[in-house]
């Protein structure tokens, strides 16, 4: 059995920082192991480019939810990444930490060393950022943050200046010491091309001797002694492969596939386990438990100006975009879509901000989701404006179906599961149409086009965001950290509860889903994770 001193299992934005950091001094031996292929294609490299992954099988898992009570029955379509740099080589790229009560909520839980002022030296270290080293960023780290303030849609002025004109504060950096405001999303990009922990971090150590990485191995199971994770089971090409590890083990599958493989393992509910056939190591029922997710919807808006879709829609648009990309990696297919937004507070006794905007200078109203690209919006002027609740409340579940690892888990959002987060939908929902009645927005407002303005009363509202609300891709929390074996399954240095040598290092771990876009929390849990890794490892610990 070949044999590493650490072992990851998945490639995607925790696996790459991890692979990165635990190989750096060239004295450890580390194993990447990754169920998807190569990133290095078009619509991946380029920007805009996400569109046309969004439903692509080679490099991504495109999950389904469970049928949601709340959603009127409606499943959830969940493409996670199945590639190298897993699901930050098909997001958006939009680079937001989330806000210092996150963290502090962490620590309070009984998490030590998680509270904002523990995590911010991470974030820091992880970043080249266009802004340069300060307090509050980093420079000359692995992963470049685009400021695109300049370069933005014009349309995203009158979006912030609106929305000042309600008092909400702009902000010039949701990174930095006001994160709370309107204003423009930073980006994760490198000279126009995505700048993924797959390009920024493993892309470099692969130079490295000591690191191997193996694509198309699909993890199995953890192998275990006694209690003790010694090595890990793949398939690839036809083969079961096994692998040892002499020191750790390190689940980085993300908040789908990393509770799958804990659960494959013999770690999760003693109960499910046992009635899949599948010998239960320990009984963890919090593995799968306390997933959370982020829901949003999107109003629609036609405008008297020219939007992104005067831009990408007419053929001789779109080769003027690329001919713009071709000559100096600027312009529409440089960036994403979502290019401005913010995080505000839904009521004045809100005690933080609870809301996150969306201001998208693009619209999809005559295609349905699974034609969507976003070469190819509506053929006349509009854009969106889309929230979600900071903060949701209700957690679901995940749980494997089947002993064969092949076979995707049962995944059940429980969406809209507490009064709390039905009355930030409904208040959502009306502050949109505020901001889309507010100058200067209301000025190039010609119609609101979805889901239209015959639709006036709280149960009219809140009716339709059950009709159309969906996932925004950040699905945390299935491994949650905590103090307790009975309701977390990590604890504060990630390390599984109840077995050695093991530890989960992604999104998953997350106590509570953070207040925005999840990649940039998950990259500096990955960092940490490596420190800590590395700090144990000196001192002969797990």
């Amino acid at each position: 059995m070949d044999m590493f001193d650490y072992i990851i299992v998945g490639a995607g934005t925790a696996g790459c920082v991890l692979a990165n950091r635990l190989s750096a001094d060239g004295s450890a031996r580390v194993l990447l192991i990754e169920a998807g292929g190569s990133d290095r294609t078009l619509w991946i490299q380029l920007p805009i480019g996400y569109g046309r992954t969004f439903f692509d099988r080679r490099v991504n898992w495109m999950y389904d939810t469970e049928a949601e009570p709340a959603l009127h029955g409606r499943k959830s379509y969940w493409p996670r990444g199945k590639v190298i740099g897993g699901s930050g080589s098909i997001n958006a790229m939009v680079h937001v930490r989330g806000q210092r009560g996150d963290y502090d909520d962490w620590a309070a839980a009984g998490n030590p060393g998680w509270a904002w002022d523990d995590v911010l030296p991470f974030f820091i270290r992880s970043e080249d950022h266009d802004h340069g080293a300060s307090q509050w960023h980093g420079a000359g780290g692995p992963q470049h943050v685009t400021d695109i303030s300049r370069v933005a849609h014009p349309l995203c002025r009158r979006f912030i200046a609106a929305g000042e004109a309600m008092g909400y504060p702009f902000t010039a950096d949701f990174n930095g010491p006001q994160a709370e405001g309107v204003g423009i999303y930073q980006i994760n990009t490198r000279k126009g091309r995505r700048a993924s922990t797959a390009n920024a971090y493993l892309r470099p150590a692969l130079q490295r001797g000591n690191l191997v990485l193996r694509t198309h191995a699909h993890a199995t199971r953890i192998l275990f002694e006694g209690r003790r994770a010694i090595g890990v089971e793949y398939h690839r090409r036809g083969a079961t492969v096994t692998v040892g590890a002499r020191r750790e083990v390190i689940v980085a599958g993300g908040s789908i596939n990393s509770p799958q493989l804990l659960q494959l393992s013999g770690i999760g509910d003693a109960a499910l386990l046992h009635s899949l056939g599948i010998p239960p190591l320990i009984d963890a029922r919090a593995v799968g438990a306390n997933l959370q997710d982020h829901l949003a919807v999107s109003y629609f808006y036609r405008s008297s100006l020219p939007t992104l879709n005067d831009e990408l829609r007419p053929l001789v648009g779109k080769i003027r975009a690329a001919l713009r990309y071709l000559f100096d990696r600027g312009g529409p297919l440089s960036m994403s879509v979502n290019q401005s937004g913010g995080f505000i507070r839904s009521t004045a006794t809100s005690g933080r901000p609870d809301m996150q905007l969306y201001f998208s200078p693009v619209s999809y109203t005559r295609s349905p989701l699974s034609e969507r690209r976003l070469l190819n919006p509506d053929p006349f002027s509009a854009f969106l404006l889309s929230f979600n609740g900071c903060r949701p409340t209700s957690r679901g579940t995940l749980a494997i179906v089947s002993p064969d690892p092949r076979s995707p888990p049962s995944i059940r959002p429980n969406y809209l599961s507490t009064e709390y987060d039905i009355g930030q939908a409904l208040a959502g929902s009306r502050l949109l149409r505020t901001l889309a009645a507010t100058a200067p927005m209301a000025e190039i407002i010609t119609d609101e086009l979805v889901p239209g303005r015959h639709l006036q009363t709280d149960a009219e509202l809140l009716d339709d965001f059950r009709a159309r609300a969906d996932t925004v891709y950040h699905p945390t929390s299935s491994c949650m950290m905590g103090p307790d074996p009975a309701t977390s399954v990590v604890d504060a240095r990630l390390r599984v509860h109840g077995i050695a040598g093991l530890r989960v290092a992604d999104a998953s771990i997350f106590p509570n889903i953070t207040s925005g876009n999840t990649n940039a929390p998950t990259v500096m849990v990955a960092e940490k994770a490596a420190a800590m890794i590395l700090d144990d490892a000196r001192f002969g610990q797990q």
